[in-house]
């Protein structure tokens, strides 16, 4: 597999709303998801105003907002959890507040470019070297990119892994890793964790025994996995900016350009046609929608095929494809736990056997997991998982 794999900029922090709170906050969730409201009015005098993990044109370096029938799930930049929604749950009564999960630990964010490997399998090798280690991830596809979310106090033993793995430092950026090879997983480095703490319990030795331990885990804590009856995902993006250009050019008209009378804005940088159907579903309380922001990619979602109507000609993609999301809902978990994506994803490539042309996508929320697979194979995983994590075997 060819892969570069670099470090975000910034903190991150997870946030888990339960359901019956997303109509209560979603104010704050919009204020995140839309960063020009922090520059106007009243918004200069607060004390988030110029919050962290903007770019230089106001767009969020990385952002993860997911609804789905579990929870709503935040991944968002540490000062915005701060700044944001830490004074609105202190609004709430104390029984509503405690339902609501920051993470205690802040987590750094893996921005990973893969080629020449199926999707399949992509899971399971980019996450492999990381739980073999002992180290608690998180772990997003999206459209353009994949994702990976690890505790910030981990970032020597992450180092340390990607190393001993055959990742080499790129030359042109020290905080960016290209692989030097293809990696074939197996067993664990003997590298040490350096100033990290000891794991409760040795990691793993190999896949296999990582695979064991997930699923044990799992079905101690009672997880099931379960499909939502109806639910059919789409996976799509927004458009390139400079694709937008030529239309916005002809469409301003009179308007004044940046800089010319005006402070430039964060919707000259953004397809607000796009924001604008994306508010109107999340205002709807969809079922499903899981919608990322990062620096270098056109917004990705991923979202229940009901929502296609709202957004119009406004995605690119396949919007006639047909996905199905298996929920594995981790709310008895601690946020870490390792070894859950690998070892789902791992047993799933292992049993199914899947083909090149497989496609196989995880979305990780902060205390669920979603295998996303094609109608057939989610049937198929399903047959797999429900064994496995059945209290009568």
């Amino acid at each position: 597999m060819n892969a570069q794999i670099s470090f975000i900029e910034g903190s991150y922090t997870l946030i888990h709303i339960p359901l019956n709170l997303y109509s209560t906050l979603l104010q704050p969730i919009l204020r995140v998801l839309l960063p020009q409201s922090h520059n106007t009015g009243s918004y200069h005098d607060l004390p988030e105003f110029g919050l962290s993990g903007l770019t230089a044109d106001g767009q969020h370096g990385f952002l993860n907002l997911s609804v789905t029938p579990i929870e709503c799930s935040l991944v968002c930049h540490s000062s915005w959890a701060e700044n944001v929604f830490e004074p609105v749950l202190r609004t709430l009564p104390k029984e509503a507040a405690k339902t609501v999960s920051i993470s205690k630990d802040s987590y750094m964010v893996l921005a990973v470019i893969s080629a020449g490997l199926d999707a399949a399998g992509r899971v399971m090798e980019l996450t492999s070297p990381l739980a073999l280690a002992g180290i608690p991830l998180f772990f997003i596809t999206t459209y353009y990119s994949d994702f990976i979310l690890v505790p910030t106090k981990e970032r020597e033993h992450v180092v340390q892994s990607l190393l001993a793995k055959g990742f080499e430092l790129s030359s042109e950026n020290q905080s960016s890793f290209v692989s030097s090879g293809a990696y074939s997983g197996g067993h664990r480095s003997s590298s040490s964790r350096g100033s990290s703490s000891p794991p409760h319990t040795p990691p793993p030795e190999n896949v296999a025994d990582l695979q064991t331990r997930t699923f044990s885990l799992l079905k101690k804590r009672n997880v099931e996995p379960r499909i939502e009856e109806g639910l059919e995902l789409v996976h799509c993006s927004g458009r390139e900016m400079s694709q937008l250009s030529a239309f916005s050019h002809r469409s301003t008209g009179s308007r004044l350009p940046p800089g010319m009378g005006r402070r430039p804005s964060w919707a000259d940088n953004v397809d607000t046609k796009l924001y604008t159907c994306i508010i109107s579903a999340l205002v709807s309380q969809p079922q499903f929608i899981s919608i990322t922001l990062a620096q270098d990619d056109p917004p990705s979602l991923l979202l229940d095929k009901a929502l296609l109507d709202i957004f119009g000609d406004s995605l690119v993609g396949d919007t006639e494809g047909c996905l199905i999301p298996i929920f594995l809902d981790l709310d008895s978990l601690p946020f870490e736990s390792t070894g859950i994506v690998c070892g789902v994803a791992g047993r799933l490539v292992q049993e199914l056997q899947m083909a090149a042309s497989s496609e196989l996508s995880y979305l990780s929320t902060a205390q669920a997991g979603a295998v996303i697979l094609s109608e057939e194979q989610s049937a198929r995983a399903l047959g797999v998982l429900k064994p496995l994590l059945s209290k009568d075997t």
